[in-house]
C-alpha cells in the first residue's frame, strides 16, 4: 500500500465501511444468514466449527467484526471464552444487549479488524464471518491476525465471493424477481435496505477483493502472512439447508450454488 495518498484513500474507504456497517446494524438480525432463526441452523454452525477448531473447553475465542454476536454466540455455546471485537458502535450495542438478555458471559469491545491492538499471543482462536471481502489490506490484517494468536493457534474464517455471479444463479435471480411481481412467490425477508444498495456496491468496489473474494486468493494470503496448514472447506451445505427454510425454493437455490467457503489455518508453533 504505503504513501501519503493511499494512506488518505484507504482512511476514507474505511470510514465508509464503518459507517456503512453503523447504518446496517438496525436490521441486521432480521436477515436470514446473518441471525440464527431455527436450532437446526445453530446445531450446524456447532458442527462447522468443532471440525475446525474443536470445542472451547475454556480456550480464548476473539470473534472480529462480530457484529450483533451471532458467531459469539455459537462459539460461547461450544465453551469457549469469547470477545468480540467490532468498530461499528450500533452493533456493539446490540451484541450487549443479546448477550446480556440470553445471560452470556461474552465480553464486547470497540476494535478494529485490522489493527485490533490485542497482546501478542493472546488468543487460542481467531473466527470471523463476511468480514475478509470488506478488508483494505488483507495481508496486513492476516499478520496481525497471526500476531494475537498463541503459538499453534487457529483461524476459521467464513466467507465468499460476493462479485462473481454465475449464469445460472443469474437466471434462478430473474425468474425470481419475476415471479415475485406477479405474486406466486412470497417476498423473501430484506437482506439489505434498498437505499444502501449503491453504498454497498460503491465500496465492494473499492476493497481489496474487489473482484471477488476466491477461497485460493484468501488462502494464498494466508500463506504469505505465515500461517500453515491452510485448508479450504467449501462443504457449508448444511449450514445453508437449514437457512433455505427462511427463502422460496429459487432463492434457496441461488444462494446454494454461491462460492461460499470456510478457511481453516495455524500459526507455526514455533518461528
Amino acid at each position: 500500500m504505503g504513501g501519503a495518498d493511499s494512506y488518505g484513500t484507504n482512511f476514507g474507504l474505511r470510514d465508509e465501511i464503518k459507517a456503512y456497517w453503523s447504518a446496517r446494524a438496525a436490521t441486521f438480525d432480521l436477515s436470514p444468514g446473518h441471525e440464527i432463526f431455527s436450532e437446526e441452523e445453530r446445531a450446524a454452525w456447532h458442527r462447522l466449527v468443532e471440525k475446525h477448531l474443536g470445542r472451547g473447553e475454556g480456550r480464548s475465542a476473539l470473534d472480529l467484526a462480530s457484529g450483533t454476536g451471532v458467531i459469539s454466540h455459537v462459539m460461547d455455546d461450544l465453551g469457549y471464552r469469547v470477545t468480540g471485537l467490532d468498530w461499528a458502535e450500533p452493533m456493539l450495542e446490540r451484541a450487549k444487549a443479546k448477550a446480556k438478555h440470553r445471560n452470556r458471559s461474552i465480553t464486547f469491545r470497540m476494535g478494529d479488524a485490522e489493527n485490533t491492538m490485542e497482546p501478542d499471543a493472546a488468543h487460542d482462536v481467531i473466527i470471523n464471518r463476511h468480514l475478509v471481502w470488506t478488508l483494505v489490506d488483507p495481508k496486513a490484517a492476516f499478520q496481525e491476525w497471526l500476531r494475537v494468536l498463541k503459538p499453534g493457534g487457529s483461524v476459521l474464517i467464513v466467507d465468499g465471493d460476493f462479485v462473481n455471479v454465475s449464469l445460472a444463479e443469474k437466471l434462478l435471480k430473474k425468474l425470481a424477481d419475476k415471479l415475485l411481481k406477479m405474486g406466486v412467490l412470497k417476498p423473501e425477508p430484506v437482506h439489505m435496505p434498498s437505499d444502501m444498495a449503491g453504498t454497498h456496491n460503491s465500496i465492494l468496489s473499492r476493497v481489496y477483493f474487489s473482484k471477488g473474494a476466491r477461497a485460493e486468493a484468501v488462502a494464498a494470503l494466508l500463506r504469505e502472512a505465515g500461517f500453515v496448514d491452510v485448508v479450504i472447506d467449501t462443504d457449508l451445505r448444511e449450514i445453508h439447508k437449514t437457512q433455505a427454510k427462511n427463502w422460496n425454493i429459487l432463492k434457496a437455490t441461488a444462494r446454494g450454488i454461491q462460492h461460499r467457503y470456510a478457511i481453516h489455518a495455524r500459526r507455526p508453533i514455533s518461528g
